[in-house]
């Protein structure tokens, strides 16, 4: 056969199998059904409304003015690792060395390498769900199986069940995945279920991947409880994290991972052979937003804060939306009564509603009868959309 005659099918077929089955986003549909509607308020993302501040972008543009545009350092330069361990030691206690820092292209990235260091094809890693569906399919684009752990919700709460994490532990298991506070559901591991967990991990000789990256986003004290709470710094627990969130950066692709500093050199060469190392002044930002940013951040938390209290007041009192208030994180994860294929409620709340969510499929099969909104908006978008979704409801 010549290759001007190779089918689109048999292109298709020569692929890796595992990049074949690399499932589509979850809320594709929706976005794609909504996205050129003329008034819609899209909450499907997971990102606020406010631009990444000046006082970042500025030290960024500096840097370029400066040169800053060559190969720099794979591990992240000096500055940027310092200034990683400096904000650790202000928000969760002294005693951070910089070496166990490493800057990635990104929180996704993150995770990517720190799937590849703990996992091998054909073996198993549990994660909590519902939860970011990222994780999930990185993992199994990698030949790893990501098995689900279901939270359990009842009464309005999310809570972890550690029997039933510990029956899902077989001898393939590699690693567990922790994401708190939680997308979707702003449940936020306590310092008894972080034990459990750590405890299960230590009897197993299992990783822990901890996605901390919601950890300011917390409504009940000034960040969430941590791993690192009660973990040795030694311990077999990998800490994914981005610039995304608390500094406005999500378009910025910029993360770090924080992990036990023997394993440097292993790390560094999974960065090398993907990215070869973040832009220089891409980190020069990442060090501004760290060391100036505190304030910034703060106000964002109080906007999820003031977010959180709109939607959820509003939907409450509707007497039809099922939800556990979120701890943590900035979205809202509510059932509706009488709409169980949430699927189809996402299109007809962008046609009826004019508001944009995620179906909750999208997060794991405990995610299934919910919808995710995301409420990191202004106090006046988040208004007009909670009033558009009630009159809906209340309207049924």
């Amino acid at each position: 056969m010549s290759q001007s005659n190779i089918s689109a099918h048999d292109l298709f077929d020569s692929l890796n199998p595992n990049a074949r089955s690399a499932p589509e986003s979850g809320i594709v549909e929706v976005i794609n059904h909504g996205r050129d509607k003329d008034g819609l308020i899209p909450l499907w993302a997971g990102e606020g409304d406010t631009a990444t501040p000046s006082f970042i972008w500025e030290a960024a543009t500096r840097s370029l003015a400066a040169g800053e545009t060559f190969y720099t350092w794979q591990r992240g330069i000096p500055d940027l690792r310092q200034a990683l361990a400096r904000y650790h030691d202000r928000i969760y206690g002294q005693g951070h060395d910089p070496e166990r820092f490493f800057v990635t292209g990104s929180g996704m990235q993150s995770i990517r390498i720190a799937l590849d260091l703990v996992a091998s094809p054909g073996d198993d890693v549990v994660l909590l769900t519902p939860v970011w569906p990222n994780f999930a399919a990185a993992a199994s684009i990698g030949g790893v199986r990501p098995v689900e752990v279901a939270l359990d919700f009842d009464t309005n709460r999310w809570s972890l069940d550690p029997e039933r994490l510990a029956a899902a532990i077989t001898p393939k298991t590699r690693a567990i995945f922790v994401n708190t506070p939680n997308n979707p559901t702003g449940w936020t591991a306590s310092a008894d279920e972080l034990r459990a967990i750590l405890d299960l991990a230590r009897k197993h000789g299992l990783w822990i991947i901890a996605d901390e990256i919601y950890g300011r986003f917390y409504f009940r004290g000034d960040r969430a409880p941590s791993f690192r709470d009660h973990a040795d710094p030694g311990e077999r627990v990998l800490y994914v994290n981005t610039f995304s969130k608390n500094w406005a950066m999500t378009g910025w692709r910029i993360g770090w991972i924080e992990a036990p500093a023997e394993l440097g050199q292993v790390i560094e060469n999974l960065i090398q052979y993907a990215t070869s190392g973040v832009a220089g002044f891409m980190q020069r930002a990442g060090v501004a937003a760290l060391d100036q940013g505190e304030d910034f951040s703060r106000h964002l938390i109080q906007q999820a804060r003031s977010g959180r209290d709109i939607v959820c007041g509003r939907l409450r009192k509707t007497g039809r939306v099922r939800f556990a208030e979120p701890d943590g994180a900035f979205y809202l994860f509510f059932a509706l009564e009488g709409e169980p294929d949430t699927d189809q409620l996402g299109l007809t709340l962008v046609d009826q509603a004019g508001v944009g969510m995620a179906p909750g499929r999208a997060f794991g099969d405990a995610g299934k009868g919910f919808i995710r909104l995301c409420f990191l908006r202004s106090d006046r978008v988040l208004n007009q959309a909670a009033e558009r979704l009630a009159v809906w409801i209340e309207q049924r």
